[in-house]
């Protein structure tokens, strides 16, 4: 069922997409409603079972995916959106991205399938407020990420190695394992973004909630002690030789495969490398992987745990008439849990029973459980274009650790502008 589109230019891609969808009558079986995605490849667990069960429960009207490359979608799907022809409902993620295409008119409200399918009962208050957009819903969330440490266990277990609780102990778990010749960080940010999970977790530890939730908000400055302090940690790292060589060459797989290999121990990742581990490279949870939470840096500043939320939207222009029923069945426990098996990810509803989940998923749903705050990665907190400097500098810093003072500057002053330009008059 999925069509995976990965080695064609992104403009073209969307262009030739677009094409294909003629005005046609909706979601019959000869035209089915298209539902465009990002979970292709390695993350592509779980999608088509849940989408083949809707198929399968309604005789009528029929739902055809297409998957799209990770990193092709967020082009393409922006010149989708501006043709006449754009998909039906797409996957999406919840935060500033979504609130761009709203505040740009590209998506239709939903707020009659939380009404009718009574939602606010099945999803957490603030899963609901994440769903939230202007005052009305706009998404359907789908799969809840966290992001941790995922560590080889046979290597800890080899060199008696517990997972870390505080700064000091990681530190000191880095040093054991690369004096034992073992790289201790595995990072592959070539496509950028896996940079932005040190940034997010190094700020958190140290400035807190509070002053990061003002920088991703233009309230405060790049160019502050809060933020170089970050840098001068993450190059630390760097400098000890922590992290593997060259990780701007490498993407987030690749990282994956080193700790699977032995080469490196450990990675910080969202949890849909489970699906990675376990599908692709047939590890087995707990006994080959486990994970961590990102050590405690400072005791008094409050903890937060990071990660994205997909939601399902639906676009403005689509043939949507028949949507809300669609939507609701998306929400319900047995698509819910096909998703999740599929991809590792804890599903957003609370409808979903704790047996369900397998001993590690339990573990990270009580990590998240217990930590006081939740927080977007980077890259769905501040608005796009803020972002899209962000994971630059990131990715500049790593090769050039040295120079990170000036890349703040730099990014400062753009990130300035961007919100100085889009204050209201």
């Amino acid at each position: 069922m999925r069509q995976v589109w990965s080695h064609i230019q992104p403009s073209l891609l969307a262009l030739l997409f677009t094409c294909a969808l003629a005005p046609v009558a909706w979601g019959t079986q000869a035209n089915p409603l298209v539902f465009l995605h990002y979970w292709s490849g390695p993350l592509g667990g779980g999608v088509d079972e849940m989408v083949q069960a809707y198929n399968r429960a309604s005789p009528d009207y029929k739902v055809h995916a297409s998957a799209f490359d990770h990193e092709s979608f967020k082009v393409s799907i922006k010149a989708m959106l501006a043709s006449d022809s754009p998909p039906d409902i797409f996957s999406y993620w919840a935060g500033a991205k979504v609130r761009a295409l709203v505040a740009g008119n590209h998506l239709a409200p939903i707020d009659e399938v939380w009404n009718e399918s009574k939602l606010y009962d099945v999803f957490p208050s603030s899963i609901a407020n994440a769903c939230t957009y202007f005052g009305h819903k706009y998404a359907l969330p789908v799969t809840q990420h966290y992001v941790g440490f995922f560590y080889n266990k046979k290597i800890f277990d080899q060199y008696h190695l517990e997972p870390p609780i505080n700064w000091e102990e990681f530190l000191a778990t880095c040093e054991k394992l690369k004096n034992a010749g073992i790289t201790p960080l595995a990072l592959g940010s070539k496509e950028r973004w896996p940079a932005q999970f040190w940034f997010d977790y190094l700020l958190l530890r140290t400035a807190g909630p509070e002053f990061r939730h003002r920088l991703m908000d233009g309230k405060v400055s790049y160019n502050s002690p809060e933020v170089a302090m970050v840098f001068e940690e993450w190059k630390s790292l760097m400098y000890a030789d922590y992290f593997n060589s060259s990780p701007n060459l490498m993407d987030w797989t690749d990282a994956a495969s080193m700790v699977h290999s032995g080469s490196a121990a450990m990675t910080l990742m969202g949890t849909w490398v489970i699906g990675y581990f376990q599908d692709q490279l047939k590890w087995k949870q707990e006994t080959d992987f486990d994970f961590f939470p990102f050590p405690l840096m400072d005791r008094s500043v409050p903890a937060t745990s990071v990660g994205p939320i997909d939601v399902m939207v639906v676009s403005r222009k689509g043939r949507n008439q028949e949507v809300n029923a669609i939507l609701a069945f998306f929400s319900d426990p047995g698509p819910q849990m096909e998703m999740s098996s599929g991809s590792g990810a804890l599903s957003p509803s609370r409808a979903i029973p704790p047996g369900f989940y397998t001993k590690l998923q339990r573990r990270i749903l009580e990590t998240i459980r217990n930590t006081p705050n939740w927080a977007f990665n980077y890259d769905l907190a501040t608005p796009p274009e803020v972002a899209d400097l962000g994971l630059d500098a990131f990715k500049l810093f790593l090769y050039n650790p040295k120079e990170y003072r000036q890349i703040i500057i730099e990014l400062d002053k753009k990130a300035e502008a961007y919100f100085n330009n889009s204050a209201p008059n």
